[in-house]
């Protein structure tokens, strides 16, 4: 129960670095461009980690990691960004809300994981606290807006449970650099011909790529596939939900304002959510050990945890 815990917190540093980086983009990165912002966002990280793991893909790995760099990295990253200038961040936070609920459903049917009654409950209850921090009823709805979020929160969705379903045998930090980096060269190309050449960066927005590559991206990315490893896609789901909280309360926090009644019931929604979405010693037990499935080249997978 207590590696459980420690897995869960481990995955926690994502949504909350992922929540700061709402605010980190929208103050000091350019938004007039969304394809060179997330591809120095995506390459600089991929290309770190894979100076750190010194291993290149090989067999299937190569086609998986184009698959995955597109979901995970290249495609989200741009529906994402669409979303924050189309939509209130109330409203784009609350439909990225729903991935909870998505991920249990695609790991339902990928990689056989069974939703229980208490993921599905920390779903509603934190859903409906993310609605209490964030709706404020007063926005209107932009509909291109909201299908772009619906899109990145199902993208990520079926991303994150495919790279679940694939990651047996093969180290975290390795397929991590993998995604990252083919997403950024995925990128590349399509940033030169849409907007040009590169931006010309300040001081202040070398910095905030620094957060946005190394923490937000490359730290956060590495944290939430090793809690996918080790944890049910539903509590990883669950543990997502600190994302619009953090970005609510770090937006609060800097602009000096204080938390109303309606968010404060809100937050605790949502961390009751995430509590009871854990991951307990019974389900566990359930579950009982899992044989590995064999790596991609036919021999035993290494079910060692990376170091």
């Amino acid at each position: 129960m207590e590696a459980n815990l420690r897995w869960a917190a481990l995955t926690a540093v994502a949504p909350v670095a992922w929540g700061a980086n709402y605010y980190v983009t929208h103050e000091f990165l350019p938004a007039d461009r969304p394809f060179y912002g997330a591809a120095l966002r995506a390459l600089p990280a991929g290309l770190i980690l894979l100076g750190l793991c010194r291993q290149l893909p090989r067999g299937a790995w190569w086609w998986r990691s184009a698959v995955l760099g597109l979901l995970n990295v290249s495609v989200f990253f741009v529906l994402v960004y669409a979303a924050s200038q189309l939509l209130p961040t109330s409203i784009a936070s609350t439909v990225m809300a729903l991935s909870p609920l998505a991920m249990m459903l695609l790991a339902w049917s990928l990689v056989a994981e069974r939703p229980g009654a208490a993921h599905l409950a920390g779903a509603a209850i934190g859903l409906g606290g993310v609605c209490l921090m964030l709706f404020t009823g007063t926005a209107e709805v932009s509909v291109p807006g909201v299908l772009a979020s619906a899109a990145a929160m199902l993208m990520s969705s079926f991303g994150y449970i495919l790279a679940k379903r694939w990651s047996a045998g093969i180290d975290v930090l390795a397929s991590t650099a993998w995604q990252l980096t083919a997403g950024g060269l995925f990128l590349l190309p399509v940033a030169a011909a849409v907007e040009g050449p590169p931006p010309a960066l300040s001081a202040p927005e070398l910095l905030a790529f620094g957060y946005v590559a190394l923490v937000a991206t490359a730290l956060a990315f590495v944290a939430w596939f090793t809690g996918l490893r080790h944890l049910p896609a539903g509590t990883v789901g669950l543990v997502g939900l600190l994302n619009p909280v953090t970005g609510v309360v770090l937006g609060t926090m800097v602009a000096g304002e204080m938390l109303t009644l309606q968010q404060l019931c809100g937050l605790a929604l949502v961390l009751a959510g995430v509590v009871l979405g854990r991951p307990t010693r019974a389900a566990r037990r359930e579950s009982g050990p899992q044989p590995a499935p064999p790596a991609s080249d036919g021999r035993p997978a290494d079910t060692r945890a990376p170091v």
